[in-house]
């Protein structure tokens, strides 16, 4: 967590992951604290917010019929019927397998810190506000390019059909963040074994580095409206050269790394 200055009024942002166990089901001592000294909470998306998840027109992606063959049998191996995920972009029903490959490792989106800020800021009786909108968050998802889309198709593909080296992946991401080890997150290409071209590399830019900008500007003009406010934005923003938190220097916050904590 950094606490972010400026105006006279002091904000967090907070890295949070999509999915969590049981046991995070309950704010930390941080988190608590960060809540009851806020003026509002902010998501990328407010997950509790039915409106805003109505999902626009997606681009249609054709796909061969191996390629269809072996989404489908991502679906039955997570136990979902034939055609679930049919009216889903293949990108989104590829995201949505891997986080349900991660039920193995006692993590679920439902324990997400996303999830739960949103569920603990009403508790509180704080407005839970947005930082994005579901059409710009698909935009930077999804490639407008077919042949790019199909490439980052056939990657995601290749880690689902290794599950043992998927959820190696998975449990490293989960222990990284736990113990609050921003150096080791800083090389995530170096480990997650889903980097293995040029085309990896500009995905991840594109879907992480790529909306910071735009997020940044977002956090300073809500602060500015004054407000203190606890950011929540996942963990992989806060890495590489356009780092959430040096953005946020940019924009004239006085930003500061809180000591790690072995709780939230």
């Amino acid at each position: 967590m950094w606490t972010l200055q400026r105006d006279g009024r002091t904000s967090y942002l907070y890295a949070s992951l999509h999915v969590g166990r049981p046991d995070w089901a309950a704010p930390g001592p941080r988190l608590r604290a960060a809540l009851a000294q806020v003026d509002a909470v902010a998501l990328e998306l407010d997950p509790l917010d039915r409106d805003a998840w109505q999902m626009p027109p997606m681009p249609e992606l054709p796909l061969d019929a191996a390629l269809r063959r072996r989404l489908e049998a991502q679906a039955a191996a997570v136990c979902l019927p034939p055609g679930a995920l049919a009216t889903t972009h293949p990108l989104l029903q590829t995201s949505t397998y891997m986080l349900l490959r991660a039920r193995a490792l006692g993590l679920d989106v439902r324990y997400g810190q996303e999830m739960l800020l949103s569920q603990w800021a009403r508790d509180r009786g704080l407005p839970v506000l947005a930082l994005e909108t579901l059409q710009g968050q698909l935009e930077a998802l999804l490639p407008a390019d077919e042949e790019a889309a199909r490439h980052e198709l056939r990657a995601n593909l290749r880690q689902l059909e290794r599950p043992a080296s998927l959820l190696r992946t998975l449990d490293t991401m989960v222990s990284v963040y736990d113990r609050g080890d921003l150096a080791r997150l800083n090389r995530y290409a170096e480990w997650c074994d889903c980097v293995t071209d040029a085309a990896d590399r500009t995905a991840l830019r594109r879907i992480n580095d790529g909306r910071n900008p735009a997020l940044a500007e977002r956090i300073s003009e809500l602060h500015q409206r004054g407000q203190s406010l606890l950011v929540a934005v996942g963990a992989m923003h806060m890495t590489g050269p356009w780092a959430l938190p040096a953005l946020l220097r940019e924009h004239g916050f006085e930003v500061t790394l809180m000591p790690p904590s072995g709780s939230r």
